[in-house]
């Protein structure tokens, strides 16, 4: 029976006791420790133990047996070799990121504005789904030296033809009958002087018919002029048979472009190119000179960049990178934009903001943390580059390319093997790793309490 308090009123209500909020497993801790058991089993025997093993094996010498202290990681910054691989990773941590994040910006804010924005996104994209294996073979052939099979040096080589006719004739000589001989460093001369009024004949051979410029002309005997030295410079060849050396033949062609000059002395007096018929006409200066034909002539044709070479094999293998990666970059960039608060934007350009201002003081901004998990996600990947520049870049170049991840499979399987720096590169690895994981998950956190 319950009772009353003074005045008649009723006592307090006793507040309800909580009750504990049990776990999906109740109070049984030992069946979540059951199911959790072997993914901890797996993830130490495949990732913990192999990485202590390293740590321990870094301290050894390449037999294992003796104790090395850090001599081996002395090496890495004293070796040559390894000294490049750290140079190159550095310059891909630094390049490759920030372009294919910066380019997957461009797309994804651009993409925005198009009818036709899916099928551009889903076209870069693409080469996400190709392996890097079938990437690195593609790229190895379109960095091909030969312009007729890399497509780089096609195209490298069309534009610069189109505006720079080449007009080098290689493998051009003359015949032992020939006016010309052998004037020492790739050039020929005239052997005897020539005169004003006296035309010259400067027959070559050798010049095979796809070299011959499209242009060129039949070959005619050049005109005598008063005061000038004339003469004609041609392909000293007839199809098919039935020409005479040293005379200009009906079917014969001139060799257009070629440069002509007169020596005295071992001095250039005067010059003169050759046109589309192999005519020449030279000053009266010319007269009782000899006549050279200079080893610019005789140059290869141009064959476009050697991109696989020490000098751009890094720089090319980072932009097939990019071009696998920057459709990543722009799918997740074009995520992060689809969630922007739009009513912001239109703020802005209501307030007199112009799109370079918009994109600059609003969309970037807002799109930090996205812009963020990209560039820290492609910075882990570079890090561990192999396929690509083991793929890509030939032997002769292939020192010049070498990354970490290749040296410590070259150092930990090659010819001479050694797994005590082997181990030791795989730890700089890691240590190289680990600043940026923990930059990511101190963010991840930072986002998870906003």
């Amino acid at each position: 029976m319950t009772t009353a308090t003074a005045g008649g009123a009723p006592p307090p209500a006793t507040p309800p006791v909580p009750k504990a909020v049990k776990s999906v497993t109740g109070t049984r801790k030992w069946i979540a420790a059951a199911f959790l058991l072997p993914a901890l089993v797996l993830l130490g025997a495949l990732v913990v133990y192999p990485i202590g093993f390293s740590i321990y094996r870094s301290f050894f010498d390449q037999s294992g047996h003796s104790f090395a202290g850090i001599d081996n990681y002395k090496t890495l910054f004293t070796d040559h070799t390894i000294r490049t691989a750290v140079k190159n990773n550095a310059i891909w941590v630094v390049c490759a990121p920030t372009i294919a994040t910066a380019l997957g910006l461009i797309f994804a804010v651009l993409t925005e504005r198009v009818r036709w924005g899916t099928a551009f996104k889903l076209i870069v994209f693409m080469p996400m789904a190709i392996s890097m294996l079938a990437a690195g073979i593609i790229f190895r052939l379109v960095y091909e030296q030969d312009p007729a099979r890399g497509v780089a040096n096609a195209v490298v080589v069309g534009v610069h033809d189109t505006f720079t006719e080449s007009a080098g004739y290689p493998k051009a000589h003359p015949l032992p009958s020939a006016p010309l001989k052998d004037g020492g460093g790739g050039t020929f001369i005239t052997r005897d002087a020539v005169h004003v009024g006296q035309p010259a004949l400067l027959p070559l051979v050798g010049v095979a018919a796809d070299a011959m410029p499209t242009s060129a002309g039949t070959a005619k005997p050049a005109r005598a002029e008063p005061g000038k030295v004339t003469g004609t410079v041609w392909l000293d060849f007839t199809k098919g048979g039935g020409g005479r050396p040293n005379v200009i033949d009906a079917k014969e062609l001139g060799l257009k472009g070629i440069k002509v000059e007169a020596v005295k002395d071992g001095k250039a007096v005067a010059s003169a190119t050759a046109g589309a018929d192999g005519t020449f006409t030279l000053p009266a200066s010319a007269d009782g000179a000899q006549l050279r034909l200079p080893e610019s002539n005789f140059h290869q044709p141009y064959n476009g960049v050697e991109w696989l070479g020490p000098t751009l094999v890094t720089p090319a293998i980072i932009g097939s990178y990019i071009w696998m990666w920057a459709g990543f970059a722009m799918v997740l960039i074009a995520a992060g934009l689809a969630g922007l608060p739009r009513e912001l934007l239109e703020a802005a350009r209501v307030d007199g903001a112009n799109e370079w201002q918009v994109f600059r003081r609003v969309t970037v901004p807002l799109l930090a943390p996205v812009l963020a998990v990209v560039l820290v996600t492609l910075m882990i990947n570079v890090l561990k580059i192999f396929d690509l520049v083991f793929i890509i870049a030939p032997g002769s170049s292939q020192a010049d390319a070498n990354v970490l991840a290749l040296q410590l499979y070259r150092s930990s399987f090659g010819t001479e093997a050694d797994l005590g720096i082997g181990s030791a590169i795989a730890v700089l690895l890691l240590l190289l790793v680990i600043p940026v994981m923990l930059f990511n998950i101190r963010r991840m956190r930072r986002e998870a309490k906003r």
